[in-house]
């Protein structure tokens, strides 16, 4: 596996590739690498491409009193787990390659960004969607993989992909859980034992979620409802969000009458948790 930390020796490896015909995925990510990270390599090497992953804790899209400085970081033990997973290249800058002189060209998301997490964390995703169109321009990959768990970021991708005819595929990949449903994330390090066993519940509240669709109900409100008060019954965490959108643009539900999003976030103390699930409500007419 190649490995840099310099944008221009990245683009040396990549020329080379492409000289030899190979096509190029890019998996941006922000490391202390778990599984769900694996899952994307595995979906990436299915695909036959030349397989560049990047690891960059992007300053950008953390707010003044969000976890930047505390956020997990073990650049070789990383390291380690993509070569073993069979990972091509690794491209591991420092915030000064990255973002040699303050930044005045942002990319903004729009209506993408009023919702749900965008509420919660204003400017995160004018950071995520910055970082991940300066990603874009310096691999220029034909694939890009992301993790499904955070849904509303590959839809933030998704549409600036489509808005800005950048000629990449951008590839889902499902949530990858523990064997009792909780969503992997570099974050669940943080947990202590007593909220790893209540963080469960946020899968169970949304499989109850799903059944009461199964059952025919259909208002978004009850669904929310029900999930807020399950989650607030069988744990401490302090509810940030738990709503019903439209999965294809995640606007706003009343009648549940098409494909919607499920999604919730949780603070356990100082750590706060997403997840969501997907529900095609045709299924259940």
């Amino acid at each position: 596996m190649k490995r840099t930390s310099h944008i221009s020796e990245l683009r040396e490896i990549i020329a080379m590739e492409r000289r030899r015909g190979r096509k190029i995925a890019l998996i941006p990510t922000m490391g202390y690498l778990h599984r769900g990270h694996l899952a994307l390599v595995e979906q990436a090497k299915q695909t036959g491409a030349f397989i560049v992953l990047s690891i960059f804790v992007n300053s950008l899209q953390f707010g003044p009193n969000e976890d930047y400085s505390s956020y997990p970081r073990d650049l070789e033990r990383d390291a380690h787990l993509v070569e073993v997973a069979g990972v091509d290249a690794l491209f591991h800058p420092t915030s000064e390659e990255m973002y040699p002189r303050p930044m005045v060209t942002y990319v903004e998301v729009g209506q993408l960004d009023t919702v749900l997490c965008g509420v919660k964390r204003p400017g995160h995703f004018r950071g995520v969607a910055t970082v991940v169109s300066k990603l874009f321009h310096i691999v220029q990959p034909d694939l890009a993989f992301f993790g499904q768990k955070d849904y509303q970021q590959y839809l933030v991708i998704q549409r600036m992909v489509s808005d800005l005819n950048l000629p990449i595929e951008v590839c889902p990949v499902p949530i990858v859980r523990e064997e009792d449903g909780l969503a992997l994330s570099s974050r669940n390090v943080f947990l202590t034992s007593e909220q790893r066993q209540e963080a469960k519940v946020l899968f169970q509240s949304l499989n109850e979620a799903e059944t009461c669709l199964q059952a025919g109900e259909r208002s978004a409100r009850e669904i929310e409802k029900q999930l807020r008060d399950r989650i607030s019954r069988q744990c401490h965490g302090v509810i940030d969000y738990v709503e019903v959108r439209d999965a294809g643009d995640l606007s706003e539900v009343t009648i549940i009458e098409r494909p919607v999003l499920i999604a919730l976030a949780v603070k356990f103390g100082s750590t706060r948790l997403i997840d969501n699930k997907v529900v095609e409500v045709d299924r259940y007419v």
